[in-house]
C-alpha cells in the first residue's frame, strides 16, 4: 500500500513539476524564467534549461542575466554531449562578451569541444587537426595560463591519433604488397616521425618492401633501386642495431647481393 501511495506522489509531483515548468515557458516572467533555468541547471536538467536560458538571452542579452544565460547554454550543450552546439555558443560567447572574466575559460572549452569531436583514428582526421589548432590557439593566447599542462597532454594525444592513422596506411600498403606506396608512405612517416614508437617498424616495412619493389622492377631501374634498398638497409642497421628485424633484413639484403654476383 506504501509503495502505491509514493508512485502515486511520484506522479502527482512530475505532472506538477511539468505543469509549472510549461507555464513559465509561456509567461512572460522573465525572473521566474530565470530563477527555475538556473534551479534546472542545478539538477542537471539541462534540456529544459537551455528553453529558458534562450528565452531569457533573446529579452536581455545585454544584462549580467543575459550574459550567464548565454554562457550556461553552452555549458549545458556541453553536458548533454551537443560538442558542435556547444562550441557554437561558446565561440559565440566571446564575441559578444569580449571583455567576460570567463573568456580564457570559454576558448579552453572552445578547444575541448573540438577535441571531443575528434574520431576514432581509423576515420578522417579532419576534426582532430583541427582540435590541435584550437588547443594551440589557447596556447598561444593564455601561456601562462593553469591549462598549459593539460593542453599539452592533449596535444600529445591528438597527434598520437594523427600517427596511428598514417601508421596503418603504411602497414596496409606492406599487407596489400604495394610496394612503391609502402615505400614512400613509409618514408614519409619517418620525415614527419623519426621518434615514433613505430618507427622501427616502419623502417623495416621500408626495407622490406624496396627489397621487393627492387626485384620486381624492369632491369633499366634495378641497378639504381637496389642501392637505393642497400643504403636503406644500412641506415636501418645504424639506427637499431640490436633490431629484431635484422636477421630478416640481412637474408633479403645477401639475395640482392648474390643476384648481382651472378650477373
Amino acid at each position: 500500500m506504501n509503495k502505491i501511495l509514493i508512485l502515486l506522489f511520484s506522479i502527482s509531483f512530475l505532472v506538477t513539476a511539468c505543469s509549472n515548468y510549461n507555464q513559465v515557458v509561456k509567461a512572460d516572467d522573465f525572473t521566474a524564467k530565470y530563477n527555475l533555468a538556473n534551479e534546472l541547471y542545478d539538477q542537471k536538467q539541462y534540456e529544459k534549461a537551455i528553453i529558458l536560458f534562450e528565452q531569457i538571452y533573446q529579452h536581455a542579452p545585454k544584462s549580467a542575466e543575459g550574459e550567464l544565460s548565454y554562457y550556461r547554454l553552452a555549458k549545458s550543450y556541453f553536458e548533454i554531449e551537443d560538442y558542435y552546439m556547444a562550441q557554437y555558443y561558446y565561440s559565440a560567447y566571446m564575441q559578444r562578451f569580449p571583455y567576460s572574466v570567463k573568456n580564457e575559460e570559454v576558448l579552453f572549452m572552445v578547444a575541448l569541444c573540438s577535441v571531443k569531436n575528434s574520431p576514432e583514428y581509423t576515420l578522417d582526421q579532419t576534426e582532430t587537426e583541427l582540435a590541435i589548432n584550437n588547443v594551440q590557439q589557447f596556447i598561444d593566447r593564455y601561456p601562462q595560463s593553469y591549462l598549459i599542462d593539460s593542453c599539452n597532454a592533449i596535444i600529445d594525444q591528438l597527434e598520437f591519433k594523427l600517427e596511428t592513422k598514417e601508421y596503418d596506411q603504411v602497414k596496409l600498403y606492406d599487407r596489400t604488397e604495394n610496394f612503391r606506396a609502402a615505400v614512400t608512405a613509409g618514408e614519409l612517416f619517418l620525415e614527419g616521425h623519426g621518434q615514433s614508437v613505430f618507427s622501427e617498424e616502419i623502417n623495416q616495412v621500408v626495407v622490406k618492401n624496396s627489397y621487393y619493389l627492387t626485384i620486381n622492377s624492369i632491369e633499366s631501374k634495378k641497378s639504381e633501386r637496389m642501392e637505393q634498398t642497400k643504403e636503406r638497409f644500412r641506415t636501418f642497421a645504424l639506427r637499431y642495431p640490436q633490431s629484431k628485424y635484422t636477421k630478416e633484413l640481412s637474408a633479403l639484403i645477401d639475395k640482392l647481393s648474390e643476384n648481382t654476383t651472378e650477373k
